[in-house]
């Protein structure tokens, strides 16, 4: 199974949105935050909101935050809503592409191996992820220390009037 650039960006996007589930959380940060090209950060996190895994929100304040709990998404359900189905080999996906799938003896190495690596993928939860993360002693990044550290001064100016 190949994973995308899109795929993997997406995976990131929402394990750092897992993280952060009681709050709204800005393309730029996310980005500063999981090494992501901001021109593709809103582009991925606009095709998981169209798949019903994320919810924007428009205005000064907006940004993305997960539209389900993170047990309820899995790494699949992100992947394939980002790339589609992704086979081990064309003859996988389309028999017709392929004039020996009824006789190749690796044909059913390859049907076998996608299940088992779909199924994998559908077990892993945001949850457990994010989860594993603080379990072991993630602590926050310097990228992140900056944008905690710009929000606070953020809120500070706001509440000074500045």
């Amino acid at each position: 199974m190949y994973v995308s650039r899109a795929a993997d960006y997406g995976v990131r996007c929402v394990l750092y949105l897992s993280k952060e589930t009681n709050r709204v959380v800005s393309t730029n940060e996310i980005s500063a935050v999981m090494s992501i090209p901001k021109s593709f950060v809103a582009k991925i996190l606009q095709r998981l909101s169209k798949k019903g895994i994320v919810k924007s929100t428009q205005g000064v304040s907006g940004g993305f935050e997960l539209l389900k709990r993170p047990d309820k998404v899995s790494v699949l359900e992100v992947v394939e809503a980002l790339q589609g189905p992704s086979p081990m080999n064309l003859c996988v996906a389309d028999a017709k592409k392929c004039n020996l799938c009824k006789t190749c003896v690796i044909h059913p190495v390859w049907v076998a191996l996608g299940r088992e690596i779909e199924e994998r993928l559908r077990r892993e939860n945001f949850a457990d992820l994010a989860g594993q993360g603080i379990r072991s002693g993630h602590r926050l990044s310097p990228a992140r220390k900056r944008v905690r550290e710009s929000e606070g001064q953020r809120r500070v100016r706001k509440m000074r009037g500045l």
